[in-house]
């Protein structure tokens, strides 16, 4: 194999690794909505349909559908439960990590190593809990949606924050608000692109261009590993 060849093979590896990290998280969802207590059935579980079309979106194959939705609802569970890590990366950087795994021992020795390669450190849960917020998280399309009108809506189902950019509306609220601001967006006969839990930095912290380097490397190392199904800084956005 000449040199331009090795090259394109590497990346089509690259690609193909990539593409098995979407399905990886993709699944994911598709079983933590089943597991949440909202059933395998999509027209009645709201998030389970949001994960249904994001897997449409992603070509995932029926099969790992069906197999994640019955994993969701306990069957073929294969021992996998949830799990968290909480660290710092180089100058303080917070680092949060959710992943799903059948064997902690395996995961938290290569989340630790991750965080020892790029210069920084795993911590204790809870050493973080100050540092980050749990939000109900929707991105919507406007479409057709009036701007003020839907952001009254939003704000009366409990929502903090409604950003519009690029038509596409961004809501936070708090955690406990995520049933009400779903509800009204089928009320509203909407579907959002996106919905779910996420972690918001209270505080933020500006990185230098060494120090997004290294948080780039661990980021590098945990989207890698398919035990990782989500990773959260607290670096200042400064774009």
């Amino acid at each position: 194999m000449g040199r331009k060849s090795a090259k394109i093979a590497v990346k089509k590896g690259a690609a193909d690794k990539a593409r098995g990290q979407v399905f990886t998280k993709a699944l994911y969802d598709v079983a933590k909505a089943v597991k949440s207590g909202g059933g395998g059935d999509p027209d009645t579980n709201f998030s389970l349909k949001i994960a249904l079309e994001r897997c449409r979106k992603f070509n995932v194959p029926k099969d790992n559908v069906e197999r994640a939705i019955k994993k969701g609802l306990g069957g073929d569970s294969e021992g996998y439960e949830d799990v968290t890590y909480e660290g710092y990366g180089p100058n303080g950087i917070a680092v949060f990590v959710e992943g799903s795994t059948n064997n902690i021992v395996r995961t938290v020795s290569n989340v630790r190593s991750y965080f020892n390669k790029s210069g920084g450190t795993l911590g204790k849960d809870g050493s973080l809990e100050f540092i980050f917020d749990r939000k109900a998280v929707f991105l919507v399309p406007q479409g057709e949606l009036d701007e003020d009108d839907f952001t009254l809506e939003m704000i009366d189902a409990g929502a903090e924050d409604i950003e519009l950019e690029d038509n596409l509306f961004e809501i936070i609220g708090p955690m406990d608000s995520f049933g009400s601001i779903q509800n009204k967006l089928q009320e509203l006969g909407t579907s959002p692109e996106e919905a779910g839990l996420e972690r918001i930095p209270t505080t933020t912290k500006v990185a230098d261009a060494e120090t997004m380097e290294q948080i780039e490397k661990l980021q590098a190392y945990l989207d890698d590993d398919e035990d990782v199904v989500a990773v959260y800084t607290n670096i200042e956005d400064t774009e």
